[in-house]
């Protein structure tokens, strides 16, 4: 008997048993759609760790001054004000793993335009933390280097700040008022979205950093500022770009041999790799508990196809009496479960991918839904139903043909 006709006999009989057929396939259709829901979750997690780190640059470092102790406790990072301007041309000298670095004043204050008002964080800069940042201006002109040295009382708006303050008017031009000095509106900076902490990025102005330091956040520490970043020449070099930055803090802050840094540098690709591994392990955990359902699927499988080797035992009994041999009756029962189970496995990726992308739209959650993970359900769908279906159909295959014609 060829394969043809067998296929056309293993599907006049799941036909024949619909609702068992159905009932079936049930197992199957669970398991792989809730593999790709979880694949298409952790996958969208992993990228979205990824866009949130890229926003923040590539191959950066950050310095933040050092920690206080006050009566034995020691205070957060950034406690004790320890970085200075001149830090940043320390590292930046005769360092060949390091490209560009810059000073991050930071604070908080209402900005005032007109009658409207908006309470934001406010940075202050020089033009390289935008080329790190790979942050580009959509309106108006960039922050120079005159702009800081002559400390030039303009400021550079994020989105979500010229959105509340302005409208649909056009910033540009416009003056605000931080702290009651006016600040000239010079340029609107591209839309950078939210942080993985939920942050919104856009929720910010820059401005020069002397005026930062000078008129806006002024302390008993003239010129300190509170982070420096510092960007890599390649991701190859990060490690050496951060022992080259070390040292010459070191040498800045004039710590001997031994002493402990009066600072602490983060590496953000290191962050990046723990958190993406993390992404990652979670959705191997994901995918595993999901495939728990195929394992159900494919026993229940097993065990409705051993129903239906006893139920159908005089039938087999009749095949095998009029020429039929064991082989026969294997890859019919074989055949069988293996329609079952691609048959699960189609409707389950169709629900899968459905679901997925209303998870996508309803939660406003990346999802990826990728051509391997799809072709790897499916796959494992027909495996399972080889694997389960072959005890049924050795079983079957064995039966005496006497015997199965006496059974009632």
């Amino acid at each position: 008997m060829n394969l043809i006709t067998t296929i056309k006999i293993a599907v006049r009989a799941l036909i024949a048993n619909k609702i068992r057929s159905g009932l079936t396939t049930l197992g199957i259709i669970i398991g792989v759609s809730a593999v790709i829901i979880m694949i298409s979750v952790g996958e969208g997690a992993t990228q979205k760790v990824s866009i949130s780190f890229s926003a923040l640059g590539s191959n950066i470092l950050l310095v933040h001054s050092g920690t206080a102790f006050t009566k034995g406790m020691r205070s957060a990072i950034g406690s004790k004000p320890t970085l200075k301007m001149k830090d940043v041309t320390a590292i930046l000298k005769n360092n060949s793993a390091i490209k560009t670095a810059a000073p991050l004043v930071s604070g908080s204050s209402q900005v005032i335009y007109k009658n409207q008002n908006w309470f934001t964080s406010i940075k202050g800069t020089t033009p390289e933390f935008f080329v790190m940042q790979e942050w580009n201006v959509v309106l108006g002109s960039k922050l120079t280097e005159k702009d800081v040295s002559r400390e030039t009382k303009i400021c550079i708006m994020g989105q979500t700040v010229a959105s509340n303050l302005f409208g649909d008017l056009d910033p540009i031009g416009k003056s605000v008022r931080i702290k009651g000095i006016p600040f000239k509106v010079t340029a609107l900076l591209e839309k950078k979205g939210q942080s993985l902490m939920g942050i919104d990025m856009d929720d910010v102005i820059y401005v020069p950093v002397t005026v930062a330091q000078k008129r806006l956040f002024g302390s008993e520490f003239p010129g300190m500022i509170h982070i420096i970043m510092a960007q890599a020449i390649n991701k190859q070099r990060i490690k050496a770009a951060e022992n080259e930055l070390t040292l010459a803090l070191r040498q800045s802050h004039r710590i001997s041999y031994g002493k402990e840094d009066d600072f602490t540098v983060k590496n953000l690709a290191q962050i990046l790799d723990i958190a993406e591994s993390s992404t990652k392990i979670f959705s191997l955990l994901l995918g595993s508990i999901a495939s728990i359902s195929l394992l159900v699927g494919g026993i229940g499988i097993m065990n409705i196809m051993l129903v239906s080797v006893t139920e159908r035992t005089k039938e087999i009994g009749i095949r095998l009496a009029i020429g039929a041999k064991p082989r026969d009756i294997r890859l019919q029962f074989l055949v069988e479960a293996l329609i079952l189970s691609l048959m699960g496995g189609f409707i389950g990726i169709t629900i899968g991918v459905t679901l997925s992308c209303l998870i996508a739209h309803f939660i406003k959650f990346p999802i990826i839904i990728s051509l391997p993970s799809i072709l790897l359900a499916f796959v494992v769908s027909g495996m399972t139903g080889i694997f389960f279906g072959f005890y049924p159909a050795f079983k079957a295959s064995k039966l005496n043909p006497i015997d199965a014609l006496r059974y009632e």
